[in-house]
C-alpha cells in the first residue's frame, strides 16, 4: 500500500482533494482557483520506445477542471491517460463525462468527485464467545487454532494480502491482553495494529462506531476476526476501489436462508437485507466481511438496539440503502467458515488441512506416515501411524498413537498409547492410555484426558459451566 494523503478544499466546490503516489507517479490537486498536477511516468518518447522517466506539469482553472477528470478513475494528464490508482469516481459534475480521449460519456448527477484514500482495515476480535464454552471462559475464541494456526491470524493475513496493512482489532475487555500478546504491533504479518476496546458486545454496527475514531474518513473492510475465507479478499477490495458504491457486502449460497441474513438483489445491486426471513426472497446469505465508505458512521448513528439489544449491521446497510446510497454485492469465490461453533471449527480445520503439503523437520523413528502430513521441529514421534491430512507441532510427543486424517496436534500435546482423528488438541495437553479413539473432539490448553485401571470402573470428571460430555 503506497500513502495517500487527504485534505479538504472547499474552495474547489467542496471537493475532497489528495495526494496519491504509486510507481513514482504524483497527482496534487491544489486551490486557490487552480489546478496543478504533477504526474512522473515512463512516457513513450517515440513509437516503439519502450519509455523514459520524464516530469509532465499543467495548470488549469478550475471551471475546465471537470472535463480533465474522466469516466473509470482515469486522468488525463497532458495528453497522458495516467491511472490514479485510489480514485473514488463517485461522481462527476453535473454534466457531460469524458474519457481519456474526450469523447462524450453518460450523464450523471452532479455530485462532486471524491478520491478514495488507504482503505483501512477492522477485523472484530471481541464477544464472548458463548458457542465455543467451556472454551472461551479462559481463551478468545479468534485465537483457537485450524491447523494450529489461530483463526485470527487468517484474518490478519488476508487483509495485509489484499494491501490493507493499516488495521484496527476491537477486542473485549476480558481477552484483550491475549489477543494483544499474539498479535503484537503486528509486524510480524506486515501491517500496522491498533487495538480499540468495545466495553461491552453491543453490535457490529457499535463497533463500527467505536472505531470511529481510528477509522476516521477512511474507507474500510470490516472482518469478522472468527471467519474464514479460503480465497481471501483481494478481489473484493480491488473492485471496491474500482466500483466505489458507499458499502459492499460478500454473500454464499447457503440451504437455509432462513437461519441468515439474506440479501435480495437487482443485477447485483443490494435493495433489500431482511435478518432470518420466514419467507426468504434469495438463498443469498451474509458472510462476515463487509467494505464501507464514511458513510456508514452516520447510517449507524440513527440505529436503536434491535431486539437483542444489540445496533445491527445489516440495519445500518439497509439504511444506507434506504438514504440513497449504493451497495454492491460479491458471491463468495471458495468456501467461507463461521468459526463459531465446535462443528464449524472442526470443519474449518478439514479445509484447511486439505490444502496443506508434507513437511517434515520434526524426529520420526519406528513410524509410518501417510498422505500429506507436517511435523514441526523438535516434535517426536515413536512407533506411531500418522495419516494425513494432519499437522504435528513443535515438541509434541506421539508414541504407540494413531493419529487419523483432519487431526491438528498443538505444541508441546502428548499422545500416547492412544487414538485420535477428524480433532483438535491445543497446546499442552496430553491424551494417554486412554484404550478407546478421541473422535470429532476440540481439548482446550493443558488439558489432560487419561484412564485409570483401577476398580470399580468408574467415571471421575471435572468439568466448567456449559460443557457438553457426550460418551459413545
Amino acid at each position: 500500500m503506497f500513502p495517500c494523503f487527504e485534505q479538504r478544499f472547499h474552495e474547489i466546490w467542496g471537493w475532497h482533494c489528495v495526494v496519491v503516489e504509486k510507481n513514482h507517479r504524483t497527482l496534487s490537486l491544489a486551490s486557490h482557483g487552480a489546478i496543478q498536477c504533477r504526474a512522473e511516468a515512463k512516457v513513450p518518447s517515440s513509437e516503439g520506445d519502450s519509455g523514459s522517466s520524464r516530469k509532465v506539469f499543467f495548470q488549469q482553472d478550475c471551471a475546465s477542471f471537470p472535463r480533465t477528470v474522466v469516466s473509470n478513475n482515469n486522468l488525463c494528464l497532458d495528453g497522458l491517460g495516467l491511472k490514479c490508482f485510489q480514485a473514488r469516481g463517485k461522481r462527476l459534475a453535473a454534466g457531460q463525462r469524458r474519457d481519456v480521449h474526450g469523447r462524450s460519456g453518460q450523464r450523471d448527477k452532479g455530485y462532486p468527485l471524491a478520491f478514495m484514500t488507504e482503505i483501512k482495515g477492522l477485523i472484530l476480535s471481541g464477544g464472548s464467545g458463548t458457542r465455543l464454552r467451556p472454551i472461551t471462559h479462559t481463551y478468545a475464541k479468534q485465537l483457537v487454532p485450524v491447523a494450529n494456526k489461530p483463526v485470527l491470524f487468517y484474518g490478519i493475513e488476508a487483509l495485509v494480502q489484499a494491501g490493507v496493512e493499516d488495521i484496527g482489532i476491537i477486542i473485549a475487555p476480558h481477552t484483550g491482553d491475549e489477543v494483544r500478546e499474539a498479535v503484537g504491533d503486528g509486524s510480524d504479518f506486515g501491517a500496522r495494529v491498533t487495538y480499540i476496546e468495545q466495553e461491552e458486545p453491543a453490535g457490529l454496527a457499535h463497533a463500527v462506531l467505536t472505531a470511529e475514531e481510528f477509522l476516521g474518513e477512511s474507507p474500510f473492510i470490516m472482518y469478522l476476526g472468527d471467519n474464514l475465507l479460503r480465497e481471501g479478499v483481494p478481489g473484493l477490495v480491488e473492485r471496491f476501489r474500482d466500483e466505489s458504491p458507499d458499502a459492499m457486502i460478500l454473500l454464499t449460497e447457503v440451504d437455509d436462508p432462513s437461519a441468515f441474513g439474506v440479501a435480495e438483489l437487482d443485477e447485483g445491486r443490494v435493495v433489500r437485507l431482511i435478518e432470518k426471513p420466514e419467507d426468504p426472497p434469495s438463498n443469498m446469505a451474509l458472510v462476515g466481511v463487509y467494505l464501507f465508505s464514511p458513510a456508514i458512521f452516520e447510517a449507524a448513528r440513527q440505529l436503536t438496539p434491535s431486539d437483542r439489544g444489540e445496533l445491527e449491521i445489516t440495519e445500518a446497510i439497509q439504511t444506507l440503502i434506504d438514504d440513497g446510497h449504493e451497495v454492491r454485492s460479491e458471491v463468495v469465490s471458495g468456501w467461507w467458515k463461521d468459526t463459531g461453533q465446535l462443528a464449524d471449527m472442526l470443519e474449518a480445520n478439514r479445509l484447511v488441512l486439505d490444502d496443506i503439503g508434507s513437511r517434515l523437520d520434526g524426529t520420526i523413528e519406528n513410524s509410518r506416515l501417510e498422505g500429506r502430513v507436517i511435523v514441526e521441529e523438535g516434535a517426536v514421534l515413536k512407533n506411531s501411524l500418522v495419516r494425513g491430512p494432519a499437522v504435528i507441532g513443535a515438541g509434541a510427543v506421539i508414541e504407540d498413537a494413531y493419529i487419523g486424517p483432519y487431526t491438528s496436534i498443538g505444541d508441546g500435546v502428548r499422545v500416547v498409547n492412544s487414538e485420535i482423528e477428524h480433532s483438535i488438541l491445543l497446546s499442552g495437553s496430553s491424551v494417554e492410555n486412554l484404550g478407546a479413539r478421541i473422535e470429532a473432539s476440540l481439548l482446550g490448553r493443558e488439558v489432560r484426558v487419561t484412564r485409570s485401571d483401577s476398580l470399580p470402573k468408574t467415571m471421575r470428571l471435572l468439568v466448567g459451566d456449559r460443557a457438553e460430555i457426550e460418551i459413545v
